[in-house]
């Protein structure tokens, strides 16, 4: 089973240089947890699964510090999902930085990292 939330809108300072940590950047967050059902999910039970209303709060909570590089953010995520969501099996997090600072027109730049059991 896999519970995911897409497009988690946030303003935050992360980048490398100054500027950017000054000024700040639009982000979208997505995230993607697997995981084997840990009850029987027709008991229709958040206890079974994983809240998404949790995910999104863990990646704004994250999301409030500010960091050089948006990897270090989505590993960040990861930690956070994996210590709420013990038994995840997979997690997938993809930060996508809007307008970012690299002298030419560019729509985004992303990242995206996995981790697997």
């Amino acid at each position: 089973m896999i519970v995911a939330l897409h497009g988690a809108e946030f303003f935050a300072y992360h980048g490398f240089y100054p500027e950017e940590q000054k000024l700040g950047n639009c982000f979208i967050v997505d995230i993607e947890v697997g995981f084997a059902p840990i009850g029987d999910i027709n008991e229709d039970e958040l206890k079974n699964t994983v809240n998404y209303e949790q995910l999104y709060d863990i990646a704004c909570e994250e999301m409030k510090h500010t960091k050089k590089l948006i990897e270090t953010v989505a590993q960040a995520i990861i930690n956070e999902i994996k210590e709420q969501y013990d038994f995840a099996e997979t997690i997938q997090v993809s930060i996508k930085k809007l307008t970012p600072l690299v002298g030419a027109k560019t729509k985004y730049s992303s990242i995206t990292i996995n981790y697997i059991k």
